[in-house]
């Protein structure tokens, strides 16, 4: 009996260090000198923060400094820094995956609390680092979610016109996958960059 409750002890402990103990750092885009925090996250090294890269005049760059800049398909393929990419499809999988699945992953990657996120925040731990921050969208004319949503490429092409991507909303702790227009005029979300291997 003490040795199943020993072992019980050393499980937790072992899950709540995988869940919480990610290695976090920083680093500078020599492009423009702005620095980014970093987290790792199981294998994988993320962008903790969305990023602040100015493309091009048409980048979207409202609140820039706490939520980065909204990109196109075709800046977003092009936007990070060197050792750096866009994420592809699978490489966001392997993260919703290992943080237990699209089900539960978005209140683990979004930020506590209601600073940046609308009221209720629902599930949000953060226990990955992450820091996952509603930016929302813009797809020409309109714009919106901001507050509510976030969204980030990645580099796979759904079809001829569409990207996939990811969200996560305010009120859920799903981390959806969707696709979205990815044309001259389709939808201008956020980035966050993957570390090249």
């Amino acid at each position: 009996m003490k040795h199943s409750s020993l072992f019980n002890v050393i499980i937790f402990f072992m899950i709540a260090f995988i869940s919480v103990g990610q290695t976090t750092g920083s680093f500078i885009d020599s492009r423009d000198g702005k620095s980014y925090k970093t987290v790792k996250i199981g294998i994988q090294v993320w962008m903790a923060e969305n990023l602040r890269y100015k493309f091009s005049e048409s980048t979207i760059s409202f609140k820039i400094e706490s939520y980065g800049c909204l990109y196109s398909y075709e800046e977003a393929l092009k936007a990070c820094p060197s050792g750096w990419h866009l994420p592809a499809d699978a490489e966001w999988t392997m993260l919703t995956n290992y943080l237990g699945g699209e089900k539960v992953a978005g209140g683990k990657l979004k930020e506590t609390g209601t600073t940046h996120w609308q009221d209720p925040n629902t599930g949000a731990t953060n226990e990955t680092g992450f820091t996952a921050l509603p930016a929302g969208f813009r797809a020409y004319p309109m714009s919106g979610g901001y507050g509510k949503e976030a969204y980030w490429w990645s580099s796979t092409k759904a079809d001829e016109d569409n990207a996939l991507d990811r969200g996560i909303v305010y009120n859920d702790i799903t981390v959806d996958r969707d696709n979205d227009s990815s044309g001259e005029s389709g939808y201008q979300i956020s980035v966050r960059c993957l570390r090249n291997n």
